[in-house]
């Protein structure tokens, strides 16, 4: 199959309004059943079943059995990364007076882009990460610094193990709703598995939003400030 028609198979796919909420709820990074993706979608699920088997086809999701249970997820980051650029163009074009990125407070402030950190505090901690030279800007990457080395080791994430993964270190993903770069790849990935680990930020329930904690807000304010 040629570009062009992966394109169209593709678009064809995220057309229909019931794949996109189940792709939607998917989006915050964890694997869901077809039961619980039907539920999100409004629909019966022998429909949601059928939906999951044409976007597991086609790559944009996987799916892992653990026992009587089948779980899906999305493929990889480039899904998310297509599913949050379409979202930030679809808002554009849907509300013509610019008031960017979703309505919802909570969403804006901090949200799940797959597995990584978005919103404002994503954005905060990526320029911060920038500004303290922890990361270095280039023309079509980012570049861990020896600084950013020694800070990431110093508070316990596991370098080697991230540079054993097959997909980028660094990588900017442009925010939908900030219009700037948050942090992921790998190591945005881990970041937030730390924040969520350390009580930073909670993760809320059939949302994407991300609650920051008391304990959050003061630890990453004083990170990012």
């Amino acid at each position: 199959m040629d570009t062009t028609a992966s394109f169209n198979r593709i678009a064809a796919l995220i057309g229909d309004r019931a794949r996109v909420d189940m792709l939607a709820a998917l989006m915050a990074g964890r694997a869901l059943t077809a039961t619980e993706l039907a539920d999100h979608a409004g629909i019966a699920r022998p429909t949601a079943s059928a939906h999951l088997a044409a976007l597991t086809g086609a790559g944009l999701l996987e799916v892992e059995k653990q026992g009587r249970h089948r779980y899906f997820h999305l493929a990889n980051e480039d899904v998310a990364g297509m599913l949050e650029g379409l979202m930030g163009v679809a808002h554009r074009i849907a509300n013509a007076p610019v008031r960017t990125g979703p309505v919802d407070p909570a969403l804006r402030q901090a949200r799940a882009c797959y597995d990584h950190l978005a919103g404002e505090w994503g954005v905060r901690i990526h320029d911060s990460f920038v500004r303290r030279g922890y990361l270095r800007l280039e023309p079509d990457a980012l570049q861990l610094t020896a600084a950013g080395i020694g800070f990431l080791e110093g508070v316990g994430i596991d370098l080697d193990a991230l540079a054993r993964s097959r997909r980028p270190l660094c990588r900017a993903c442009l925010d939908w709703s900030e219009r700037r770069h948050h942090l992921a790849g790998a190591l945005g990935a881990a970041l937030l598995a730390h924040y969520l680990e350390h009580g930073w930020l909670l993760r809320q329930q059939r949302s994407r939003a991300l609650a920051v904690t008391a304990r959050g807000k003061r630890t990453l304010a004083a990170f990012v400030d």
